[in-house]
């Protein structure tokens, strides 16, 4: 079950923040609401003691169970409110008559009224019954917001011994951290540097710390040697207690900390020294500045090594291997099968020929994870019983017994260290298969649409939270094989290990089913369900929906459309509540009528499907909808007219044949951050009047070759950072066309973008960057990529007042032969990369290229390929 903290404290947050005071007075539900919070806000206050202790009592963990429960159906409860307010803002856009009655249905605030004053009464009534049921547990009230932290055991301290047999696989990242140890530090302002050891838990940092650690050359390189366990709690002074209790045997705990300090400094005093802080959490720059100021007494070339599962505590600390430090990866196949046959059999393994061929699989399932490969060879030690062996080869690892210091609890440690949000946002992935490549910007998308992503910060942009969560994920190993997409933006993929994944399906356990061929039935405690992986032939999808009233999330991609088309229809019926619905590649080609009844809907993607012609009216009824992606769907013929009041929406990818985008209503869309219009091959002209997207934030446009140019009015785009503009040949930048009125508007100045990022690429039309497009830039952009444009033939001289231009990407573009004159004073460029323009590299070649001048100043320049060192550094 996901933690029921993050739960309640959304639902709190809900009952605190409504903006729907007419709306509650009238229907009359205010002063109950009330009472609710109060009784959601003594609830919470002993949830963090009680998701502690479930592990020693069933009963507990029913009661979490029932209240994670109640939170999700007093949520579905509460967002009736929120649809009700967003379908009375569409109809002070329309005229109240025949039509519009007819269009959204009727609604009768008398019954809405009843209706919601009997489900407010029962939630409050639920939950009363759930607070009487806490007093019968000896729970204790944290009120403290840091508490979440606190709600594991305390780890086991490491030691420095190790034997050198034990480990495997690890000589070559051991020769490379030794290189590192024993480079002088000439040149360094500091006697002391730091050299992280950075990876996923599990994965041997504390194992190759000792193997360094023990080394005869170590060993003869440094005066002295510490090791010490730092884990979460990074104290000065008992940091401080640890390393002289290293030093000298003796604790001196009951020392204060100035004599703590005196202590300290004598034992290091013109020592080279190496310090191992194994296991460190610290986030806090200042905390780590203070620690390592005690440790410079030390003799020039003193090296503290550092094993941390964090990025961000790597980048904090580090001064050696990069910024991230030295990254540490998995144990090649051969390697971990050597450990795995060594911890699973007690004999010579060359008698069981049958259980090697069994082990090899299994090995597989641990993905380059030592700690794994010893958690499945241990379960399997001394026993010859080829069911044994298949039981854990055919078992997904949480479902496997685990000892305290396996795999799963190791891992589990990395996520109990996480705020409650992103343990969210850490579970909903486990609804995505295995291997999922995942887009940044879509995953994003995926945990806004389930009210994942908050801030206290009222101006700040949901999708800023989002990234920022992932960015942070990434940091602390969540994430995995990242690449980023085109050069300058950003945006980028990445991937969940499987032992993470398998980590997110033991917390979520029966609140989301992956549907598979053998799955009979669904259980009313799932809300969250995919068919990503169940066999295309089973034609029966149907029959497994008996009940969808709680499922909020339906993943469903089979390439078959009789069954995509009768399970659309099944899940539509039957799901009230579904927030999520992603149909991508599933064969449909008629979207049901009943659409509109999704009133909850907030992501629906339809992508790919190539044979959808158009979509129903009723889909425009969806207010609450944020995300629509309809893009790579070929046959599209036009989007309904009354796409514009989908009030809500704020990203929407289109492919369409449509010739013009004039009548679609896309300029309605007055919450739209972002807007893809891809693979339409038939598009002539986007839509005048773009400017009335205030709030748009992103613009990409791809693959459309007849687009002609692009509306005047995009240059008053006064939200917009990023524009991407890709394969569109007969694309004309000029915008040649005054709009009506614009003279007389003497603060269009103060209304144009704020461009940060650009990125212009296979534009045949394209010889010089239009006048418009530098004006938008002026102070605020930071990357700009031209790409593959046969026909740009000059930078502007005007590229030196781009004030915050950091990385410049020129590709491919042939007739581009030398750079602007005041080139050298764009001081603020950090990164030059040139490549497929022979003329203009050979100018830039150094030391004698005649342009090479105008660059020399840039930190990183890159020609053809080839990284040159500036001649300033």
């Amino acid at each position: 079950m996901v933690e029921s903290y993050f739960s309640i404290e959304k639902l709190l947050e809900k009952l605190g923040g409504f903006a729907y005071e007419e709306l509650l007075l009238f229907c009359g539900v205010k002063k109950d609401l009330g009472k609710l919070k109060e009784t959601v806000t003594i609830v919470k206050s002993v949830v963090l003691d009680a998701e502690k202790k479930q592990v020693q009592n069933d009963r507990l963990s029913v009661w979490l169970g029932n209240l994670k429960d109640a939170c999700y159906d007093a949520e579905d409860v509460l967002d009736e409110f929120e649809v009700e307010d967003l379908r009375r803002q569409v109809m002070k856009q329309r005229s109240i008559g025949r039509k519009f009655r007819n269009f959204f249905g009727s609604s009768n605030p008398i019954a809405f009224r009843f209706r919601m004053c009997q489900k407010i009464k029962k939630v409050r009534e639920r939950f009363d019954e759930i607070a009487n049921m806490m007093h019968k547990f000896d729970l204790t009230a944290r009120l403290d917001d840091r508490s979440w932290r606190i709600v594991h055991e305390e780890r086991e301290p490491t030691h420095s011994f190790v034997h050198p047999s034990d480990i495997i696989g690890r000589d070559k990242d051991r020769e490379k951290i030794i290189e590192l140890l024993m480079q002088t530090s000439d040149g360094e302002s500091e006697t002391v540097s730091v050299v992280p050891i950075v990876g996923l838990g599990g994965l041997g940092k504390t194992a190759l710390a000792k193997l360094v650690y023990n080394d005869q050359r170590v060993e003869e390189h440094f005066e002295l040697k510490i090791w010490i366990c730092v884990s979460e709690d990074f104290d000065e002074k008992q940091l401080m207690t640890k390393i002289i209790k290293s030093i000298t045997g003796q604790n001196q705990g009951d020392l204060d900390t100035d004599q703590l300090q005196r202590t300290l400094r004598d034992r290091l005093n013109s020592k080279r020294y190496l310090l191992v802080m194994d296991d460190v959490w610290n986030e806090d720059p200042e905390a780590w500045r203070k620690l390592k100021s005690l440790l410079l007494g030390g003799a020039n070339g003193s090296k503290i090594l550092v094993t941390t599962r964090s990025r961000k505590v790597a980048s904090i600390m580090g001064t050696r291997g990069g910024t991230t430090g030295y990254n540490l990866q998995g144990l090649p196949f051969e390697d971990c099968l050597s450990l795995f046959m060594k911890c699973a059999f007690k004999e010579e393994r060359d008698k069981h020929p049958n259980l090697v061929k069994i082990g090899e699989e299994i090995v597989k399932k641990c993905g380059g994870i030592p700690l794994a490969v010893r958690t499945l060879g241990s379960l399997l030690y001394d026993s010859t019983d080829e069911h044994d062996w298949e039981y854990v080869r055919d078992n997904e690892i949480w479902k496997l017994e685990q000892k305290a210091n396996d795999i799963l609890p190791v891992l589990r440690f990395s996520y109990d260290q996480l705020p409650p949000r992103l343990k969210q946002c850490v579970a909903y992935c486990c609804i995505f298969p295995k291997d999922f490549e995942f887009s940044s910007y879509a995953l994003v998308q995926f945990w806004m649409a389930h009210g994942l992503l908050q801030s206290h910060n009222k101006n700040e942009e949901l999708e800023d939270i989002g990234m920022r969560y992932v960015k942070e994920l990434l940091s602390r190993s969540f994430f995995q094989d990242l690449t980023f997409g085109m050069s300058g933006m950003e945006t980028f993929s990445f991937k969940m290990h499987d032992l993470m994944h398998d980590l997110a399906q033991q917390v979520v356990k029966d609140e989301f089913l992956v549907v598979n061929s053998d799955c009979q039935s669904i259980p009313k405690s799932v809300r969250h369900l995919s068919f990503a992986t169940a066999n295309a032939s089973r034609n029966d999808f149907s029959s497994l929906l008996s009940d969808l009233g709680r499922v909020r999330t339906i993943f469903f991609s089979i390439d078959d459309e009789k069954t995509s088309q009768s399970f659309v229809e099944s899940c539509i019926s039957k799901s009230q509540f579904l927030r999520v619905l992603n149909l991508s590649k599933s064969s449909i080609e008629v979207c049901s009528r009943k659409m509109g009844n999704l009133k909850h809907m907030r992501y629906l993607d339809l992508s790919r499907n190539s044979k959808i012609k158009k979509l129903p009216k009723s889909i425009c009824e969806l207010q609450s909808l944020q995300t629509l992606n309809l893009m790579g769907c070929l046959e599209l013929e036009e989007l309904p007219k009354d796409i514009r009041y989908l009030v809500s929406l704020r990203m929407l990818g289109l492919t369409t044949k449509q010739k013009s985008l004039q009548e679609s209503g896309i300029r309605s869309l007055g919450s739209l951050r972002c807007l893809t219009i891809s693979g339409c091959r038939d598009l002539e002209h986007l839509f005048e009047e773009i400017d009335q997207l205030s709030v748009l934030r992103a613009l990409l446009i791809d693959d459309c070759p007849r687009l002609i140019s692009l509306p005047p009015a995009i240059k008053y785009l006064s939200s917009l950072e990023t524009l991407l503009l890709l394969n569109c040949e007969s694309l004309d930048l000029n915008l040649n066309v005054k709009m009506k009125g614009e003279g007389s508007h003497h603060d269009r100045k103060n209304t144009r973008p704020h461009l940060r990022r650009v990125f212009i690429g296979e534009i045949t039309q394209l010889l010089e960057l239009p006048q418009w497009l530098l004006q938008c830039c002026t102070d605020t952009l930071h990357s700009w990529v031209i790409s593959r444009c046969p026909n740009f033939m000059a930078l502007p001289g005007s590229l030196k007042d781009l004030e915050a231009l950091e990385t410049l990407i020129i590709a491919g573009c042939p007739k581009l032969s030398s750079l602007p004159e005041d080139m050298h004073h764009v001081t603020t460029l950090k990164s030059l990369l040139i490549g497929g323009c022979p003329a203009l590299s050979e100018r830039c070649k150094p030391p004698t290229g005649e342009d090479w001048p105008k660059i020399a100043h840039i930190p990183q320049v890159n020609l053809d390929g080839e990284m040159i060192k500036s001649s300033d550094n």
